[in-house]
This record gives structure tokens, C-alpha cells and sequence, in this order.
């Protein structure tokens, strides 16, 4: 079931007794609405995912916390709509930057505001199933690589609560872009997903998701189809990229199709290292 609140950017709203949600004001056909960033605890905080360094947006975090402590500025991975309003913040209130570790990788890939962030830097980095206390709650953290190496999920468990980031989002599925994202990653994080318990996913992006294991079997289904189709497209005679997309997504906005070009190529990766296809050249077709 999903979940959507249609305020303004900049006006927090509280999702239970320990979460609060603002939106950054970064809207766009790979971020849906904008960044969501989510304030854990009240009196001592945690600052999920911080967004773009968006002056309004920094102030909005800046008010929704006013009178607060903030024990850290916790980050789900480093791309530019999620991390770098981490050092605006920390300078405002000396809070230290912890979660996931620093990625120095040159990728604009197909948008630019999603290429990583060069200047993050962590305080502390966590490994699965470190945890990060404070008063009156925890957050544990849930390794998930696939759409970035480096990427966490983390886990309030006072409410059973999912913090996603980008790698469950709750309007569309996720981007998987080589070099660093990895579908075979991709799909082990989402099977690691559902072995947990959680009662509610909060995205980076989008609605929650307050049935995420009828949502995670959606996703996975979703890939393993789109998987079958590169095969019929390729057994075909379907062996470029772009063809592959303009047949694959021809219901999708022309906007996401290097993107999808890029998870397209992630699912060929896989399947090459699976033998199912080999590539000559720019072309690809099914293994002999």
C-alpha cells in the first residue's frame, strides 16, 4: 500500500511518533517530487539522507530542528540529490556524518544532479548491522548494494521502520547504472529485503510503502521480466542498447531512456556473468 502527502516543500510532516519528512524542492523525472529527508527522534536527532545543498532546503532542516540536538547527519549513499547538504548542516550544528562509506568515482551517467558527490566525507562509516543510538531509538544499518556500492538502508527499530534510500522507491523502480551499480547486487539486496521483518519502507523518493513485501515481490518480478524481454529481443535480433530500450520502453518518458539504457546494459552484465548472452563489439546476443 502507498502511502503520499501532498505538502510543499519545506513543511515537515511527522509519519509516526519518531519520524519526521521534509521534501527538498528538487522535483524531476528521476527524483518524482524531490528528496525526501527524514529527522529520526525528537530532542536528540538523526538527519536522514540531508538532500541537495539547497539553501532553502538546509533552512527548512535548520527550522524542523530548531531547540534539537542533532547526534548525526546520516547519509544512504552519495549521489548529489542526497549527500552534500551534509556539510551545510554539519556546519550549523558541529553534528558529525556517518553512514555510508565516501565513493570517489567519476560516473555523470545519464542526469547530472544524480552523479556521486566528490566532497562527501564520513565521520564514521558503518558496516551492516552497525548501529547508530540516541535517545530513545537506534538505527541499525542494512547493507543494499546494487544501485550504488555504497549504498545503505537503515533500520529505526523502536518502529520497525525502513529507510530506503533509493534502492526501494516508492513511484518507480530504481535506476541500476554501471560501472558501479550491479544488478546482480541489486537483486541479492532486494532477496536480503525479504528475509526482514519490517513493518513500513520510507523512500528517498516517492510514497512509503506500508506492505513492502507485496512491494519487493513486485520489484523482483519486474526485473526477472525485464530480463526475459532483453532475452526475446536479443533471440530476435535485437543485439544494440538503444534498440533494445526503444522497444523495451516505448511506454516510458523519452526522458529515462539512457537511464534505462544503463539498467538495460546492467541486466547484460548479469547475464553474461550467468553465460545466458556474450557481447561482440556493441552488440550482444545469446550464448552459443
Amino acid at each position: 500500500m502507498l502511502v503520499m502527502d501532498d505538502r510543499p516543500p519545506g513543511a515537515a510532516q511527522r509519519l509516526d511518533p519518531l519520524v519526521r519528512r521534509l521534501l527538498a524542492d528538487n522535483p524531476s523525472p528521476f527524483t518524482f517530487t524531490g528528496t525526501q529527508t527524514y529527522i529520526v527522534g525528537s530532542g536528540e536527532v538523526a538527519v536522514i539522507d540531508p538532500g541537495p545543498d539547497l539553501p532553502d532546503h538546509v533552512a527548512a532542516i535548520l527550522e524542523a530542528i530548531s531547540g534539537e540536538r542533532v547526534a548525526a547527519i546520516v547519509c544512504t549513499h552519495t549521489h548529489r540529490d542526497h549527500s552534500p547538504a551534509s556539510r551545510p548542516l554539519q556546519a550549523a550544528t558541529g553534528a558529525p556524518i556517518i553512514g555510508c562509506a565516501a565513493l570517489a568515482l567519476h560516473d555523470e551517467g545519464p542526469r547530472a544532479d544524480d552523479g556521486f558527490d566528490p566532497d562527501y566525507r564520513a565521520d564514521k562509516t558503518l558496516a551492516d548491522g552497525e548501529a547508530l543510538h540516541g535517545a530513545a531509538w537506534t538505527l541499525r544499518a542494512v547493507a543494499t548494494p546494487g544501485h550504488t556500492s555504497n549504498h545503505l538502508c537503515f533500520v529505526l527499530e523502536e518502529s520497525s521502520a525502513l529507510f530506503t534510500g533509493d534502492h526501494v522507491m516508492g513511484w518507480s523502480t530504481t535506476v541500476v547504472a554501471p560501472p558501479d551499480g550491479d544488478m546482480a547486487d541489486y537483486m541479492a539486496s532486494l532477496d536480503k529485503l525479504m528475509g526482514r521483518d519490517d513493518h513500513v519502507y520510507y523512500p528517498a523518493h516517492g510514497p512509503a510503502l506500508t506492505a513492502p513485501k507485496d512491494h519487493l515481490a513486485k520489484l523482483i518480478d519486474h526485473r526477472r521480466q525485464r530480463e526475459r524481454q532483453i532475452l526475446s529481443r536479443i533471440e530476435a535480433g535485437t543485439g544494440n542498447i538503444p534498440d533494445m530500450v526503444e522497444s523495451i520502453y516505448r511506454e516510458v518518458d523519452p526522458r529515462l531512456h539512457p537511464a534505462a539504457g544503463r539498467s538495460v546494459l546492467a541486466h547484460l552484465i548479469d547475464l553474461e556473468a550467468r553465460q545466458l548472452v556474450r557481447r561482440q563489439g556493441d552488440r550482444w546476443m545469446l550464448a552459443a
